[in-house]
C-alpha cells in the first residue's frame, strides 16, 4: 500500500552558503564604501600547485568587483624557506599591504608552519597564524581573526539550529588544522558541546547517534554515509576532493538528514566571502578601530 503524504519523511534541505555569502558581502561593500582608500590584499604562491593558482584567479576577480587591489607574489615552486619567509615578513611590515594569504600547499620541503610565523596576525585574513589560533583557544575572539572556513560552518549551523547555539551538541571529523582544531574550539566558545573524531574513530554511528550536527573534514570522499546518520542531523560538509567528475565532498550527497550542505555550493562561497569580510576587519584592527 503507498504511504500517505504524513508517512513519506520530508526532503532534507539543502543548505546553500551563496544567500549567506550575499549578504556578507553587501555588508564589505557597505563598509568600503565609507574608506577614502582601497585596501591592498596580497596572495603569496610558492608552488606550482594549479588548485591554488585556480583560487587565486577566483580572489582576484572577487576583489576587482569589491574595489579591493588585489597582487601576486609568485614565487615558483623552487622557492627557498629563507625567500618564502623574507617575503612574508616584508609584506607583513609594507604599511600599504592590509592583508596576506599564504596559498597552500606549499612546494615540496616547504615548511608551512614555520612560514606562517611570520605573517603578521592582524594581516593574517585567513586566520591560520598561531597568533589568532591561540587567541581563539583562549575564548579570545574578538580580538582575532577567525578561520574563513570554520567560521563558515558556524554561520550554515546557526542559519538551520538557531542563532544561540548552547547546550547544543556537534561532531567534528577531522581534527585538521584549517577546519576542525579551530572550528571544535569556535563552538565550545558559544557554549556547544564538541565531540571530535577523525576518520579512524570506531563505530562512528553509535558515535554520532546522540548529536544535533554533524561537520565532516577530512578529504576522504564518501566517509559520511546513510549508515552514519540519522534523521535529525544536519551535515555541514567542509571536504574538498577533486575527482574526474568534478569535485565532491567528504559526505555522500542526499543524505537522510534534516539538512546538509552540498559540495560544490555549501561552505565555499560563504568562505570565500568571509575572507573579505576578515579584510575589512584586519584593516580596522590595523587603525586601532572598535571590531564586532
Amino acid at each position: 500500500m503507498k504511504k500517505s503524504d504524513s508517512e513519506t519523511p520530508p526532503s532534507p534541505l539543502s543548505l546553500l552558503g551563496k544567500p549567506l555569502a550575499d549578504e556578507v558581502i553587501r555588508g564589505v561593500k557597505d563598509a568600503l564604501a565609507g574608506w577614502d582608500f582601497r585596501p591592498h590584499l596580497v596572495s603569496v604562491l610558492a608552488s606550482n600547485d594549479e588548485a591554488s593558482r585556480v583560487y587565486v584567479d577566483s580572489k582576484a576577480r572577487r576583489a576587482g568587483r569589491l574595489g579591493v587591489d588585489f597582487s601576486v607574489r609568485d614565487l615558483g615552486a623552487g622557492a627557498t624557506q629563507q625567500e618564502l619567509e623574507a617575503t612574508l615578513g616584508e609584506l607583513s611590515q609594507d604599511e600599504a599591504v592590509h592583508g596576506i594569504v599564504l596559498e597552500l600547499p606549499l612546494a615540496l620541503g616547504l615548511d608551512a608552519d614555520a612560514a606562517l610565523l611570520h605573517i603578521a596576525p592582524r594581516k593574517d585574513v585567513e586566520g591560520l597564524t598561531p597568533a589568532n589560533l591561540a587567541l581563539i583557544a583562549a575564548g579570545r575572539e574578538p580580538e582575532a581573526l577567525l578561520p574563513p572556513t570554520p567560521r563558515s560552518v558556524r554561520f550554515l549551523l546557526r542559519r538551520v539550529l538557531g542563532d544561540d547555539l548552547r547546550g547544543l551538541r556537534v561532531a567534528v571529523i577531522g581534527p585538521g588544522r584549517t577546519v576542525g582544531r579551530p572550528l571544535t574550539f569556535m563552538l565550545n566558545n558559544r557554549g556547544v558541546t564538541v565531540t571530535l573524531c577523525n576518520e579512524h574513530t570506531r563505530a562512528l554511528p553509535d558515535v554520532l547517534a546522540g548529536v544535533d550536527a554533524v561537520v565532516v573534514a577530512v578529504g576522504r570522499a564518501g566517509l559520511l554515509g546513510p549508515e552514519d546518520v540519522q534523521p535529525h542531523h544536519v551535515v555541514i560538509d567542509a571536504g574538498i576532493n577533486v575527482q574526474d567528475g568534478g569535485v565532491v565532498g567528504d559526505a555522500l550527497p542526499g543524505l537522510p538528514v534534516r539538512a546538509q550542505t552540498p559540495v560544490p555550493g555549501g561552505v565555499g562561497p560563504l568562505t570565500s566571502a568571509l575572507m573579505y569580510q576578515n579584510l575589512v576587519r584586519a584593516v580596522k584592527l590595523q587603525r586601532g578601530e572598535a571590531v564586532e
